[in-house]
């Protein structure tokens, strides 16, 4: 199902003006650095829905039975009612390897569409802030941390490197017009999905350490707001955008494999499991795709758009999705058939993340869930200031969350949450 368009990636990177000998916008002196890979000592401490294949599956550690707010700080400003970014967590080991302290803790990291980079110690203290260049939307994305650096985009199109430690920007580099997604690292390289105003897109891999290109892709037709999945043990890297398809390529050869096109934009992330990619559309439709050759396997109908993206739970073999419906739906991976849903009352536009006993996500009515995963019964609801559209991030000290700006940018500000056991 190879598309005639199809041509080779570092050709179009070359043509484009983006190859690795181009200057650096924005750059600044690097340290010296290695060669990152998967498992060393560099390798990648913290990337959106916890790794490449966007699983939002933590079954290392435990919902609490209930939660109470613990501590709470200033995000989000704006009015733009898409999804917010989501923290990440970055152990204390890594965090150690980076700074050269060996008294550093945890850090917690979370940007804001004010146009803010913030790390937090586990108890809500502020190491560090630091700002990107964007006029308006800011930071929508979540970050990677790979190697002692974070990386994000933000709407002002460009990919930045942040070093963990102190915030210092590392370097900057411009892609496009605008980047709403969350980027994807892997060995040395970080991928990125990138917005153009005509609108059009493309598809970007940047060297981790000095930001130099290393391919691109122009295909997507339609900005590709939805976030990078790579499945390495079927050799595919995958993304959606507003033009209603979602294209994959090889792995690593990034070469274009196929295109599979739905009814209306793909503005979520996409998660791969058993060979197959799986994510929502706004045609109402919650997809499971073959990976090797872009079919479709099946189709699930909600009963509104889906912007949400899936938690998959390999144990279970169970898909977790919201919807603007309002309700999160239990599937089965194989067949698509609904085990159960949870309705809340407003619209669901992040992703759930679940622990294989419980699933928790957030909500427009400005609630935080958490159901069992079984059966989807409710365990707790923590009531909140703003519309809850980031990504949950559950660690071993609790559940962390953004939420929208409560009355847009004519208001107080959103805040970014951590929920502790009551």
């Amino acid at each position: 199902m190879t598309d005639r368009r199809d041509r080779s990636t570092r050709r179009t990177f070359l043509r484009l003006g983006l190859g690795a000998s181009a200057a650096l916008a924005g750059c600044i002196t690097l340290a010296d650095s290695t060669t990152e890979s998967d498992s060393g000592p560099a390798a990648a401490t913290a990337q959106f829905r916890g790794g490449l294949s966007r699983r939002g599956y933590r079954p290392d550690v435990t919902v609490p039975d209930s939660v109470a707010v613990d501590w709470a700080a200033p995000v989000n400003t704006g009015d733009h009612t898409a999804a917010k970014a989501s923290f990440v967590h970055v152990p204390r080991a890594a965090v150690r390897r980076a700074t050269g302290e060996d008294d550093a803790g945890d850090r917690l990291v979370v940007p804001g569409d004010d146009g803010r980079v913030r790390a937090f110690t586990a108890d809500g203290e502020t190491v560090w802030s630091a700002a990107i260049e964007a006029a308006a939307r800011g930071i929508h994305g979540t970050p990677a941390v790979a190697g002692g650096r974070v990386y994000v985009g933000g709407y002002d199109g460009a990919l930045y490197a942040f070093d963990l430690g102190s915030g210092e920007r590392v370097w900057r580099r411009k892609l496009g017009d605008a980047i709403g997604s969350s980027p994807a690292y892997h060995d040395g390289t970080v991928h990125m999905a990138v917005e153009y105003y005509t609108p059009s897109g493309g598809v970007f891999g940047v060297d981790a350490a000095t930001g130099a290109g290393r391919w691109a892709d122009r295909r997507p037709t339609d900005h590709p707001h939805s976030t990078i999945a790579i499945d390495r043990e079927h050799g595919r890297l995958v993304v959606g955008a507003n033009d209603g398809v979602c294209y994959a390529w090889d792995y690593p050869e990034l070469e274009f494999a196929w295109r599979f096109e739905t009814g209306d934009a793909i503005k979520g992330p996409v998660a791969t499991y058993d060979g197959a990619a799986f994510f929502g559309s706004w045609d109402r439709n919650v997809y499971r795709v073959d990976l090797a050759d872009g079919t479709e396997d099946w189709a699930v109908e909600t009963r509104n758009l889906v912007m949400s993206g899936p938690a998959i739970d390999p144990e279970r073999g169970v898909c977790y999705v919201g919807s603007h419906d309002g309700n999160c739906y239990a599937l089965d991976t194989d067949g698509g058939t609904e085990l159960w849903r949870f309705p809340t009352g407003g619209r669901i536009v992040g992703c759930p993340t679940t622990t294989g006993d419980r699933v928790v996500f957030g909500s427009k009515d400005r609630s935080c869930y958490a159901v069992d995963a079984r059966d989807g019964s409710p365990v707790w609801e923590q009531s909140l200031d703003g519309w809850v559209t980031s990504t949950p991030l559950v660690t071993g000290r609790g559940v962390y969350v953004t939420e929208r700006a409560p009355q847009g940018a004519d208001g107080p500000p959103g805040h970014a949450y951590a929920l502790r056991e009551a």
